[in-house]
């Protein structure tokens, strides 16, 4: 069963799709994407094609290793995401090729469904509240929402107290049964999250995601001695050395890898494995699209230290009509209930991709890029 044929789609509102075919017909998806560098990354995965084309695509490691560690240069988040969207559609391939879902090669099941959590997001208190009602209406048990819109260097206590004032109308809204994640996006120095932490403490927080940049990891140590609240961080890292620190001496308790930077779903397993020893859980982060998403519930449902996964369905940085959905066929499978998304036993990564709304939406295209925003003396300020 050789790669025959690479294909890239760059869609709305933000994703690249991958579809490697097989000399045997077989499809495999996979979505390789950096959120804001979608062409750096199809230019990466087309300088890989020529390796690709002719090998046997159930070789899923060997070509890892080789993609990963064949060039002199090695690691950063652009070649391991490339990596990761190739990786996902050459197992892919592999559970349709055997009929079974990957989770089943890689260990098999551990849980009947996966709990998801879904974001919010609003510059005010009222589309906050809004926002979090509808999502618990539609389904949802836990949700996650930024800490605030653009923070100044030093907040003044009246910025303070207006977050404060926002987290708990939202914690009224859903309350004490269901969850509540603070994101604070690395937008928050250390000396402020210090204080936040201490101050947020009282709307009993699921967790607090990024408190730091990834670059100043070696403070989250520091940081768990100002709060009981669990820590989470690690979205923006790539290839597992990159988690051994964090996992024995970085002072987290929540990692959370996104499959389509990290490397992919064999990589995740390995820093999972890690991260079991030191009684750690695992959240996936998964802002993206429909293949990472499937790929991401594959790896939840044969990992036991999963604590929670990340949607994007609904996620309010998509202004356009296209939605995590839009692009899939089988959409009853993705159907929360209860907080949670059933298992499901299809073959490969269990998304069953509508290629036509794909090529039509590719034609549009997007060139989505993040805000740069400034502080009031026009300084840079962290999004």
């Amino acid at each position: 069963m050789k790669i025959e044929k690479i294909e890239l789609f760059k869609v709305p509102p933000r994703w690249l799709f991958l579809k490697i075919t097989t000399d045997t017909g077989i499809i495999g998806w996979g979505e390789p994407v950096v959120e804001g560098k979608a062409d750096s990354i199809l230019a990466i995965v087309n300088e890989m094609e020529p390796y690709l084309l002719g090998r046997n695509a159930n070789q899923v490691e060997d070509i890892f290793q080789v993609l990963s560690k064949g060039g002199f240069y090695r690691g950063g988040i652009l070649l391991m995401s490339a990596i990761s969207g190739i990786e996902q559609a050459l197992w892919d391939i592999k559970g349709k090729a055997l009929g079974v879902p990957v989770y089943e090669m890689l260990g098999g099941s551990v849980r009947d469904k996966m709990r998801i959590y879904a974001w919010i997001g609003g510059d005010t208190a009222e589309h906050l509240s809004q926002q979090a009602r509808e999502r618990i209406d539609a389904g949802f048990t836990a949700i996650k929402l930024n800490i605030a819109g653009q923070l100044e260097i030093q907040p003044t206590p009246k910025k303070i107290n207006e977050i404060k004032k926002n987290i708990g109308i939202v914690r009224q809204v859903i309350g004490e049964e269901h969850d509540l994640a603070i994101d604070f996006h690395g937008r928050v120095h250390k000396n402020i999250s210090k204080r936040l932490m201490k101050e947020l403490e009282e709307f009993s927080p699921m967790f607090y995601e990024e408190p730091l940049l990834p670059e100043h990891s070696k403070f989250f140590s520091e940081l768990r001695n100002s709060t009981m609240v669990p820590i989470a961080a690690g979205e923006r890292l790539s290839g597992r050395e990159s988690f051994r620190e964090l996992i024995y001496h970085g002072g987290l308790d929540i990692l959370q890898p996104d499959l389509s930077h990290v490397g992919g779903i064999m990589e995740a397993k390995k820093i999972a494995a890690w991260a079991e020893t030191a009684d750690m859980f695992i959240a996936p982060h998964c802002p993206l699209g429909p293949i990472a998403f499937a790929a991401a519930l594959q790896f939840d449902f044969c990992t036991p230290n999963v604590l929670i996964q990340e949607t994007s369905m609904g996620i309010h940085y998509h202004k356009e009509q296209t939605d995590l959905l839009t692009y899939v066929i089988n959409k009853d499978d993705f159907h929360v209930e209860n907080g949670f998304i059933h298992r499901n036993s299809k073959p490969g990564l269990g998304v069953e991709i509508d290629e036509n709304i794909v090529k039509e939406m590719s034609v549009a295209g997007h060139d989505w890029k993040n805000p740069v925003w400034r502080n009031t003396d026009g300084s840079f300020s962290e999004w």
